[in-house]
């Protein structure tokens, strides 16, 4: 007797969608992983001067790839909060094309340009690797972990590190664009205090839903 074969499942707009977040952010995680990559590899051999040669296109790109995820956020791909979204990507592009890619003599020659890459890529691998696991609907331990606890050294450092590149470009310019470079900073303060107290209440809430996970896995052996 003939095997009776199941209807195939039409594809829905929530699977195209998944498919398509899946696929982003994939692709996102090898490009952040080939940048952390390279300045690893160039840091040592060659120096932080030769990590903008290296990287630095490649970095603003990649980082200018991200716009998209301005547009998840608005058309409702993603629960991420729009604000939140804006603020953290519109900050990185004025790092690689107002001040990075207009002052490369005075801000990539430091060590503070490679340590903002570092802190970058190294969250981003995590951040996209954590989104294709959950996605696909099975995420380790150790990366929900590593996503919501590696900001807390990552994002000083890389707060750190982008304050001190903004300064050195407005010390390069003249008046009235040293103190629109000061006015940047200023904001860095407010801007920096949302995108850490937004991380810190999602750990707290993914957190609070493992351990409640395992209270009830506990209490049904």
């Amino acid at each position: 007797m003939a095997q009776e074969q199941r209807p195939i499942r039409p594809l829905t707009s929530n699977d195209v969608v998944k498919e398509y977040l899946s696929a982003y952010n994939s692709v996102c995680a090898l490009l952040w992983l080939s940048i952390f990559g390279r300045v690893v590899l160039l840091v040592p051999i060659t120096g932080f001067e030769s990590v903008y040669a290296g990287a630095g296109d490649f970095a603003k790109w990649t980082q200018t790839v991200a716009m998209l995820e301005i547009l998840h956020s608005a058309f409702g791909l993603v629960r991420s909060p729009l604000p939140t979204t804006f603020l953290q990507v519109a900050s990185r592009l004025l790092l690689v094309w107002a001040v990075v890619d207009r002052f490369p003599s005075v801000t990539t020659s430091t060590p503070f340009y490679s340590s903002m890459l570092l802190a970058w890529s190294a969250t981003e691998v995590v951040r996209y690797t954590y989104f294709v696991l959950n996605l696909r609907g099975s995420v380790p331990s150790f990366m929900t972990w590593l996503r919501y606890n590696m900001f807390y050294v990552l994002y000083p450092i890389g707060i750190t590190s982008e304050a001190v590149l903004v300064w050195k470009a407005s010390e390069a310019t003249g008046e009235p664009w040293k103190w629109v470079g000061w006015v940047v900073l200023g904001l860095y303060i407010p801007g920096s205090y949302v995108l850490y107290t937004y991380m810190i209440a999602q750990r707290r809430k993914v957190m609070n839903a493992k351990q409640a996970e395992r209270r009830n896995r506990a209490g049904t052996q």
